[in-house]
């Protein structure tokens, strides 16, 4: 097995991350995980970074948590000595949420390109970026409860926001694999692609983000996340603070100067 379970690249601006165990459809093991959370810290500290575009090495996303990791994996002989189970809450405890909350704090946008299956915990890392482009032949599938377990990495969170609560319910319960088609027209994801177009349109996407005002984008990011739990007054006030923090930035002045010169912004804020 590679050491590189997530292969990064530069492509100016655009951090590429590409997780990379696709002899198990890159399934997760602690060890990705850490990787993966290793990966997008460095991507938050270079400067030079303003947007990650993440994806999956050969013809996957990611199948979800891989269930032989010893972290989760019950004991063979767990029956027949009575050991306890796993407890696979600590496993999201040190693994999953510190990765779902950098992700979604993270302070470039993310892009995710869906290629092939995105499976439970995959699913949701994938749907816990800002932007989802999936190739036609992508899918996506809540696994848990064929398995006695619940969705996890933000998905009991992220669902119900995506597709309301009667839709994120039945996704939920049922398990039922969703083609990404079908994905779009619910409102999981934005775009579907060709497979062959997938990769470079997301890339395009990407550099299109970096191009823009970095710092704008993730407030906007951070204040539609926050208005899901605010009245509509207070959204109104929290706009209004952002717009004072904002109007006094770089890129503000940057970009109405650009306006009024009908030429190209350059945006630096981040």
């Amino acid at each position: 097995m590679s050491e590189f379970l997530i292969q990064s690249e530069q492509h100016g601006a655009v951090r590429l991350l590409r997780l990379n165990r696709p002899e198990a459809l890159n399934a997760f093991t602690a060890a990705m995980l850490g990787q993966l959370r290793q990966a997008l810290e460095a991507a938050a500290e270079d400067v030079t970074t303003r947007c990650v575009l993440l994806t999956g090495a050969g013809r996957a996303f990611s199948a979800g948590q891989d269930l032989a990791d010893p972290h989760v994996a019950p004991s063979r002989e767990s029956a027949n000595l009575n050991q306890a189970p796993k407890d696979i809450g600590h496993m999201l405890e040190q693994f999953y949420i510190p990765l779902a909350l950098r992700l979604r704090s993270l302070p470039v946008p993310v892009v995710a390109a869906v290629n092939g299956v995105a499976a439970g915990a995959g699913a949701n890392l994938a749907l816990g970026c800002d932007l989802v482009l999936a190739g036609e032949s992508a899918s996506f599938i809540q696994a848990f409860s064929r398995i006695g377990l619940v969705p996890d990495c933000g998905g009991t969170w992220l669902l119900p926001r995506l597709v309301g609560r009667a839709k994120a319910l039945e996704l939920a319960l049922l398990g039922d694999k969703v083609k990404a088609a079908e994905a779009e027209r619910l409102g999981l994801i934005s775009r579907v692609l060709p497979d062959a177009e997938l990769q470079d349109a997301a890339m395009a996407l990407a550099q299109r983000l970096a191009g823009m005002p970095t710092r704008a984008l993730v407030e906007t990011r951070r204040a539609l996340d926050d208005a899901m739990r605010l009245d509509y007054e207070p959204a109104l006030k929290r706009e209004a603070v952002l717009q004072s923090q904002l109007g006094f930035a770089h890129d503000y002045l940057e970009g109405t100067a650009a306006f009024l010169d009908k030429r190209k912004p350059e945006f630096k804020d981040r």
